[in-house]
């Protein structure tokens, strides 16, 4: 099956090649300035994650992907473009976990009630798997990896079947709301029941009211030449909240618990040092949340016996020496310092980067005892973890070094120390 999705999509790719070659009826100059920015924006949307075409905008990240439940994972997606219509929009996925031999997919589409403020309603429906302990903003602007590394160790997934309408406003240039209601049934994959005034929920409902707002008061914009808004100039700091209730009772909703989720993210740079990265991120749940929506501080190591083992790729914000499902929290912060010290010019091309890493953690959990069959700690006395970046050492591969310390420093030495590799693309 594998070869027959590579073989159609690269047949695909040839066809939209095709779609975008236009007559040459312009005089050589403007012909080249066309050119030019046919191949920006095609670089663009490349590093968001999509192949464009004609009407259709291929969506790259459904194409192969890896993790423990599922296996293989692959499958193709697409979200149409200005060209098929400015007012409408139709997106969709389908893939195929090659492990639990089941299809995912996600069907939806919008309209633009108002072009000044860009203003959308969005309808989806999406059958497939969330992480547990995940936490997304509505608002977050598309980022996109070749590798999504903590993706192939993760095991802990609950399905859902979600039916969503979101509203998405622009309040101002700088200012970015979301608002979504969502009903879903949750089931999670693993043996886990939660246990509410004696009775015990294996599968549940949940009906979601959320609320998001994206806050980059310093950044500057521009218009593109199809009257497409992008940064001319990315500043600091910026700022995102969302505020989550579950309604109980409604559409057979059966919890009643509140969520608020905070992030800021602030960068120094200084022509002599380097690129200095705060991020900062809280999350807050009361009331009756089960499992799969309380937070996992983001961990990124293998439950296995030695560091080879343990061997894998590094993300950018997560925590590299903390186990997957180690830990989890009602109420959570996290600080992330990075430092990107200047490129070592050993030659025009070949220019590795040195990264200081730091992180800390800190959160707890009220009645713990409500989550059965599985085991956990949480992180009141404080995590934290130290190290090395050496990136860009041979085509996009680099190393990472990470040592854990403190209050959770376990006895085995071995078992604090995480040695992987990094990857990085710049387009």
């Amino acid at each position: 099956m594998l070869k027959h999705v590579a073989v159609v999509f690269f047949f695909l790719m040839c066809f939209c090649a095709q779609a975008q070659i236009t007559p040459k009826t312009e005089t050589d100059s403007v012909k080249t300035v066309q050119d030019s920015l046919k191949r920006a924006n095609f670089i663009k949307h490349l590093g968001l994650g999509y192949f464009p075409t004609r009407f259709l905008d291929l969506d790259l990240r459904y194409l192969i992907k890896y993790n423990q439940y599922e296996a293989l994972r692959t499958g193709l997606g697409g979200v149409t473009n200005n060209a098929f219509s400015e007012k409408y929009k139709i997106n969709s996925y389908v893939v195929y976990g090659f492990r639990d031999h089941r299809f995912k997919y996600s069907i939806g589409g919008g309209f633009r009630v108002n072009p000044e403020t860009n203003t959308w309603i969005n309808l989806s429906y999406t059958d497939d798997l969330q992480e547990t302990g995940s936490s997304v903003f509505l608002t977050d602007k598309r980022f996109f990896q070749f590798f999504e590394p903590r993706l192939l160790n993760i095991d802990l997934f609950h399905k859902h079947i979600t039916k969503a309408i979101s509203l998405e406003h622009e309040i101002s240039k700088n200012l970015l709301s979301e608002t979504e209601f969502s009903v879903s049934n949750i089931n999670p994959t693993y043996d886990y029941e939660y246990v509410l005034n004696n009775k015990s929920y294996r599968e549940f409902n949940l009906s979601l009211l959320k609320f998001s707002l994206q806050w980059e008061p310093f950044n500057t914009y521009k218009l593109d030449p199809k009257s497409e808004k992008y940064i001319s100039k990315e500043a600091f700091p910026k700022f995102t909240l969302q505020v989550t209730k579950n309604l109980k009772n409604v559409f057979k909703s059966e919890f009643s618990f509140f969520k608020v989720d905070f992030r800021t993210v602030y960068e120094i740079s200084t022509t002599s040092l380097g690129l200095s990265k705060f991020t900062l991120s809280a999350g807050y749940a009361h009331g009756e949340t089960p499992l799969t929506h309380l937070y996992h501080a983001y961990p990124n190591n293998i439950n296995k016996e030695t560091i080879m083992q343990r061997f894998s790729v590094a993300g950018i914000n997560s925590f590299e020496t903390m186990y997957f499902n180690e830990f989890f929290s009602d109420r959570y912060s996290t600080l992330q310092f990075r430092h990107y010290f200047k490129p070592f010019k050993i030659s025009n091309r070949y220019r590795p980067q040195l990264v200081f890493i730091s992180r800390f953690a800190i959160g707890d959990m009220n009645k713990a005892e409500r989550h059965q069959n599985v085991t956990f700690g949480t992180l009141n006395k404080g995590y934290t973890e130290s190290g090395l970046e050496l990136n860009k050492l041979l085509f996009g591969f680099g190393l990472s070094f990470t040592y854990r310390y403190g209050a959770y420093h376990l006895p085995n030495l071995d078992d604090n120390i995480a040695l992987k590799f990094t990857f990085n693309v710049t387009l």
